[in-house]
């Protein structure tokens, strides 16, 4: 189901995934003072994203049935405290002080976004795909950025391996497998509103990433 999604939404997944700061960071063109703001601001998103993911692990517990969506999530929501470890670092690399950076437009309806899957009227595979789309944008974009013929700028292939890796990737195939597994299973009604969620986190991460680039 989600695959034939994104073939009908295949130029919104495109702009999400090859947007042109991301393809800065692949070609060695990207102002680093747009990376500084890109950092800035996802250590503020990744602070909302933890509730998020709690609240997705919850609902795995209660709502999956299967044991094993509870792990792989709460895999995702452990690494995520060794994510925030890493922006820490990386922003007294770079100069950025955290302490002092506002949350932009695009960030802050993202996180209302965010809030919003968190309902407990929003269906358990509605959450999944919003979960595996916010992941996966992220895997597929810096896995770009690290394939073969990249000018990935050296200070740069740490942000890249984070989620450019294949372990992730691995890890995020394990979330889409849970999300299309839901689906197989899933009401008209949660389907359309699964799509629709799907294509609200693709907008929403081209603005993040618009909104980095300045």
């Amino acid at each position: 189901m989600i695959d034939t999604w994104l073939d009908k939404h295949r130029s919104l997944y495109t702009a999400a995934t090859r947007h042109d700061f991301v393809v800065s960071i692949r070609d060695g063109s990207v102002d680093l003072s747009s990376f500084k703001t890109w950092l800035g601001q996802d250590y503020l998103f990744v602070r909302e994203f933890v509730p998020f993911v709690a609240n997705v692990l919850i609902r795995a517990g209660k709502e999956s049935g299967e044991t094993s969506d509870m792990e792989v999530v709460l895999g995702g929501l452990a690494s995520l405290n060794d994510e925030i470890e890493w922006f820490k670092s990386e922003g007294s690399k770079w100069g950025v002080d955290f302490s002092t950076v506002v949350s932009q437009k695009a960030n802050q309806e993202y996180s209302r976004f965010l809030e919003a899957m968190m309902g407990s009227e929003v269906e358990y595979s509605v959450v999944m795909t919003a979960f595996w789309g916010i992941e996966a944008v992220y895997q597929e974009s810096f896995a770009h950025c690290l394939g073969d013929g990249n000018k990935t700028p050296a200070e740069l292939t740490g942000a890249c391996n984070r989620w450019g890796n294949d372990g992730f990737r691995q890890y995020c195939l394990c979330v889409k497998n849970i999300a299309e597994r839901c689906l197989e299973n899933a009401s008209r009604e949660a389907l359309v509103e699964a799509e629709d969620v799907l294509v609200r986190v693709l907008e929403h991460e081209v603005a993040f990433w618009e909104m980095s680039r300045g």
